[in-house]
């Protein structure tokens, strides 16, 4: 198939080199790396219905990443448009200091519910770093409520994502986006190695895992472990690694060694829950339950900017008990209008059954791409679960080498997808310190299996485009 648009095909990369591959990470001479898209350089989006965008300069572009992760029931789902306008005509806003409403009181009840009791109170907001920056702020109240305020250091990841606000982006592991904000984020919050097996070689899963609680326990004994106040981790890590799970034990060994220091684990389900991997929250298949959860984009599905921290019983019992209020709020907390999208979005999950097509697609899609993908020289791995798969390039696939983040091996990907009439998420990172790129792969819960078979067909295209073998 022909290119479809009138921007140009990316390049195929430059041959490997001495120059291209050396530690130095220069680029020959005569390479001009593409640059990454621009908000001048974006199309106009004149709709987007199903699963499909359309641009006003060309064909339909298959969604194959709901943006980011978000659109997961699809777009113009009226049903959802109607319950929001609904809401809007009975009440279009009230603060969370004044009055509950009933589209507020319903969402909670259902998400504790969800949980089976695990969680036990709910907050409403809109995006995922709100949600982060509050679970961090109410892991700090709660250790001065029960006694503890010594307890002010947070462990987190490398290659990890956790938000765009200073706190979120203090919990963030990732490189690049850190980067020009370092001087100002805090120093009590500890990085530890990233969970990923692709990169962190071991003799033995045996051997993996204990390595890993080693590096745990480690930054807990040089912290000391009445310091620290909580552990936040993605469960199944997204932009920044590119869709990696745990290996198997290895949220259920964490989780007793945090609780064994005191501390709380934050589960990050910002971009992995609600239904991405197939259970409503990542954690109910992964044999762990946190003390403080969030969750965010397929929560309302794209349609209202909806988000929540998740309080478990540790907390709320303390809190209930002590008559304690966190000291926290933002103007549009517990809005109803996205509390009525919300709800009727996941009211659409259940309907439809959606989670069980989710666990069905995905191990289509699993299939898909390994079978399409899974011999090319500069595919290094391809990893995910449910409807959340990463695809991650390398140079070389013997040594995993990555390219040069100048190289901008993603963006090239990225847009020779869309000329492919399809759209993926693109990132990099995932090998640490800016390097790695990778792309994700993220369909409406919805998805057909014949449209995961268009979507990795074009995908696979554009892959070769830009690699060709």
């Amino acid at each position: 198939m022909g290119q479809l648009f009138s921007s140009p095909r990316p390049a195929p990369l430059p041959p490997k080199s001495e120059e291209a591959g050396s530690s130095s990470g220069t680029l020959p001479q005569d390479v001009s790396p593409p640059t990454a898209a621009t908000p001048d350089s974006l199309s106009i989006l004149t709709k987007a219905k199903g699963h499909y965008w359309y641009p006003n300069d060309g064909p339909r572009i298959l969604d194959a990443c709901g943006g980011a992760g978000v659109a997961c029931i699809g777009h113009g789902r009226d049903e959802v448009v109607k319950a929001a306008a609904a809401q809007m005509k009975a009440c279009s806003y009230t603060s969370y200091a004044h009055f509950k409403t009933t589209a507020v009181q319903e969402l909670s009840d259902w998400l504790i519910e969800s949980t089976g009791g695990a969680m036990q109170k709910v907050y409403l907001m809109n995006s995922g770093s709100e949600a982060v920056e509050a679970a961090i702020k109410l892991s700090r109240e709660y250790f001065i409520w029960t006694g503890e305020p010594q307890r002010v250091n947070f462990i987190s990841r490398s290659e990890s994502y956790h938000g765009t606000t200073l706190g979120s982006l203090s919990a963030s592991g990732h490189h690049t986006r850190r980067l020009p904000f370092g001087p100002l984020l805090p120093s009590t919050f500890h990085k530890i190695p990233a969970c990923n097996p692709y990169r962190q070689e071991s003799p033995s899963p045996e051997a993996f895992l204990a390595a890993r609680l080693a590096e745990l326990e480690s930054m807990f004994q040089r912290l000391g472990p009445h310091t620290v106040a909580g552990v936040i981790l993605e469960p199944i890590v997204g932009a920044a690694l590119g869709c990696v799970p745990p290996t198997p034990g290895y949220l259920p060994a964490i989780a007793s060694l945090v609780r064994h220091h005191g501390a709380l684990l934050i589960l990050d389900e910002v971009m992995c829950g609600m239904g991405r991997t197939g259970t409503l929250h990542a954690w109910q298949s992964l044999s762990v339950v946190p003390d403080l959860q969030t969750i965010a984009k397929g929560f309302a599905g794209g349609y209202q900017p909806a988000s929540a921290l998740l309080v478990g019983s540790r907390v709320a019992t303390a809190m209930r008990e002590d008559d304690k209020t966190f000291t926290h709020g933002h103007t549009y907390q517990n809005h109803p209008v996205v509390a009525a999208a919300a709800m009727r979005v996941q009211r659409v999950i259940e309907r439809e059954g959606l989670l069980g097509n989710v666990r069905r697609q995905g191990v289509i899609l699993k299939k898909l791409l390994r079978e399409r993908l899974g011999k090319h020289p500069n595919v290094g791995d391809i990893r995910g679960k449910g409807l959340f798969w990463g695809v991650e390039f390398v140079r070389d696939r013997k040594t995993k080498e990555p390219f040069d983040a100048r190289e901008e091996v993603a963006m090239r990907v990225w847009r020779a997808a869309r000329g492919r009439r399809v759209l993926v998420y693109a990132s990099q990172g995932c090998a640490g310190e800016g390097r790695g790129d990778h792309i994700m792969v993220m369909p409406a819960y919805d998805v057909s299996s014949r449209e995961v078979g268009k979507m990795v067909e074009r995908i696979a295209a554009a892959v070769e485009d830009v690699f060709p073998i």
